[in-house]
């Protein structure tokens, strides 16, 4: 495979002890330290009440990163497409429509039934932002965060369009958690352009790779890495985080990986290696 080329202008992040992409940046450049603490997802202030009401934890935690790297790029929404990413959307959601259906009454609400699809943080989005630009939506299990960063960046390279990237998965309560044990929300999102602009981090090439994926040294933020497929972007956003070039290979297939090469910005502005 050809490596692709894309600009990343900004960062949205949402996880355990990461507020926003400001305080990851202090932690993974090792300027703070790592305190562990449960995901707080904000109502999404952007949606009409009626809206605000109906949104579960998925939607929430979408809108939260992709909102903050969108307020960080200086984009108007409606000039960006989308691509949005999890293994499997709001888990609390998926636990409630079961907890129903293995009930006598087996009424099913509509806003739950809604809140399920796969796209529901895309249509949210749009409602949120008046974007109307073309949004894809794709799954990939645990790879799911090189799928959608691939995806992406294929937008950008092909189409020289800016693309934003949300990339997302939340938590399932028991007896789920079993099968599946993601133990708390994790969302992360890029604003990716096919330029580089005022506001550029990094420019990416991405290239599959049959290397094993980059694993961060610190144990708490890899068994965060590990704990959720949307942190399979920790990796890339310690290397963002460090401001200096490396090369990352991020979780995908299962004996394809996604290899991103980053190189900062110098002082003019340019991409030098």
């Amino acid at each position: 495979m050809i490596a692709l080329t894309a600009f990343i202008d900004s960062v949205g992040l949402l996880g355990p002890g990461l507020a926003n992409w400001s305080d990851a940046r202090d932690v993974l450049a090792g300027r703070a330290a790592y305190v562990c603490a449960r995901t707080v997802v904000p109502a999404p202030a952007s949606l009409p009440s009626a809206e605000r009401r109906r949104t579960g934890t998925g939607v929430k935690l979408a809108l939260a990163a992709g909102l903050e790297a969108l307020a960080a790029s200086g984009r108007d929404a409606a000039s960006l497409a989308t691509v949005f990413a999890a293994s499997g959307g709001d888990g609390q959601n998926c636990h409630v429509i079961c907890e129903t259906l293995a009930s006598d009454d087996r009424a099913l609400s509509p806003t739950r039934f809604h809140n399920s699809v796969h796209n529901a943080p895309a249509g949210y989005w749009s409602i949120a932002t008046q974007a109307m630009a073309p949004s894809n939506v794709l799954s990939a299990y645990d790879g799911s965060f090189a799928a959608g960063l691939l995806e992406s960046v294929c937008q950008v390279a092909v189409d020289g369009v800016p693309t934003l990237l949300i990339a997302f998965d939340t938590d399932y309560p028991a007896p789920m958690r079993e099968m599946r044990p993601i133990p708390d929300a994790f969302g992360v999102a890029l604003v990716l352009a096919p330029v580089a602009g005022a506001n550029t981090l990094a420019r990416i090439d991405v290239q599959l790779t049959d290397a094993p994926a980059s694993v961060l040294a610190a144990p708490e933020l890899e068994a965060l890495r590990l704990g959720n497929p949307a942190a399979r972007a920790l990796p890339l956003l310690d290397a963002l985080a460090a401001q200096a070039p490396a090369s990352v290979v991020l979780d995908y297939l299962q004996d394809v990986q996604l290899r991103v090469d980053l190189t900062m910005s110098n002082r003019s502005g340019e991409f030098a290696p």
